[in-house]
Parts: C-alpha cells; sequence; structure tokens
C-alpha cells in the first residue's frame, strides 16, 4: 500500500468517525422526544384534543419515528457493510441518513412546540411560536450550511 493510500485511509477513518459522532449527539433527543410521544395519548387530557391537534400529533409521532430510523440506520448500515471496502458509500450514504433523520427530527420538534404552545396558549400564540422554532432549525441545521455551500460553489 502506498502512503497515498494510507492518507485515504486516514482520512475515511476520520470522516466515519466524525458521522457516527454527529449521529450519537441527535440520537437521545429524538429517543426521548419518541418517548415523550408515545405517552402522550394516554394523558387524561388527550382526549379534549381538538381533531387538528390529533393530526399535528400523528405527523409529529411519525416524523419522530422517521427520525429515530434514520438516524439509527448509518449503523446497521455501516455494520452490514463495513468489511466489504467500500468506505466511501458507507459514509456518503450515512450523511444522506443522517441529514433526512434531522429534517424528519425538526419535523418533529415543530409538532410538538405547536402542540404544546397551542394547548398551553392558543392558536394565535402557537402559529408563530411554531414559525420561529422551525426557522431557527432550518437555518441552523441546514440553511447556514447550504448558503456556504452555494457561495463557495
Amino acid at each position: 500500500m502506498t502512503e497515498r493510500d494510507d492518507d485515504e485511509q486516514q482520512r475515511l477513518n476520520r470522516q466515519l468517525i466524525e458521522l457516527l459522532n454527529e449521529l450519537r449527539v441527535a440520537l437521545p433527543g429524538v429517543q426521548v422526544l419518541f418517548a415523550f410521544l408515545l405517552a402522550v395519548p394516554f394523558q387524561q387530557r388527550f382526549q379534549q384534543t381538538t381533531n387538528v391537534e390529533h393530526y399535528v400529533y400523528l405527523v409529529t409521532l411519525l416524523a419522530s419515528a422517521a427520525a429515530t430510523a434514520f438516524l439509527i440506520a448509518p449503523t446497521g448500515y455501516h455494520r452490514m457493510l463495513f468489511q466489504r471496502g467500500d468506505r466511501p458509500t458507507i459514509i456518503r450514504k450515512g450523511t444522506q441518513m443522517l441529514i433526512a433523520g434531522l429534517a424528519c427530527l425538526a419535523i418533529a420538534m415543530t409538532g410538538a412546540i405547536y402542540l404544546v404552545t397551542e394547548f398551553l396558549f392558543s392558536t394565535a400564540t402557537a402559529i408563530p411560536v411554531t414559525v420561529a422554532a422551525f426557522s431557527l432549525f432550518a437555518w441552523f441545521w441546514f440553511g447556514a450550511a447550504l448558503v456556504r455551500r452555494v457561495r463557495e460553489a
């Protein structure tokens, strides 16, 4: 193996470790949210919610489940394919799954914020709070990096 091959392998190893560390950051948040959402329908006051709130809850629950699936998937994908020597594909697919998981998590967190704010205050309060929360997720998780990528392209 040449020095160049060793450098490439070190770079790929570093990228894989970074990807797995990023997943470790996101996973606890989505797991806590998912657990919270699973318990909500069993609360007595859940029956007082409107049809709109039921649908927002359903979308939020499904987005949280999808986020969980996407954020855990790179681990299984890596484990199934790591000995095949195709680390670039594992990293690329893992990154795609991580981004999809973050998008689903942003939707789930936005829905949870809407439900809690609407329940505690009113729809008139919940809508701007929800838009502000979604804007924060969209900008800090995706927008700032996308703007930089476009500027550097």
